[in-house]
């Protein structure tokens, strides 16, 4: 096959539907809306969600809970991501957001102790588990609290 003998699937291209192009055409006259009605005027029709006065769904089932606008954002990094970095360096959150380990500057970074440490790092994060904390110290490297 050949780029010039592409064509696409027998059925599927479809024709557009050309309505309110005289009466042979089968969509002659109403144009397919009917007769008269919201739905037939121009610019007729409902809004998304509107149930014809009935009491819309998104407003009949019950609410929980509630947004917590103080909510502090965490990018977690596990520790065998850590081991990109060369031996001694210091590790900080603008570092990782350099080198594409996490997304989003400004934000706050928690290490997790997944996976193994084998070099001796300093890492300096808003967070730490326990676990992570334990690990980078025991490779010979420094745990701060930003």
């Amino acid at each position: 096959m050949k780029l010039h003998e592409l064509k696409p699937a027998q059925g599927a291209k479809k024709k557009a539907k050309r309505v309110g192009r005289g009466m042979s055409s089968g969509h002659g006259k109403t144009a397919g809306r009917g007769h008269k009605g919201q739905k037939a005027r121009s610019g007729g029709g409902v809004r998304p969600g509107f149930e014809g006065g009935q009491m819309p769904l998104q407003r009949r089932i019950p609410k929980r809970g509630f947004t917590n606008i103080f909510k502090k954002e965490y990018s977690v990094v596990n520790l065998d991501r850590l081991n990109m970095f060369e031996e001694g360096s210091v590790i900080t959150p603008e570092r990782l957001v350099q080198e594409g380990v996490i997304k989003g500057a400004g934000r706050r970074v928690k290490v997790l102790g997944d996976g193994e440490i084998d070099r001796a790092l300093t890492v300096r994060a808003h967070k730490f588990s326990k676990a992570a904390a334990e690990r980078i110290e025991a490779a010979g490297g420094k745990a701060e609290v930003i």
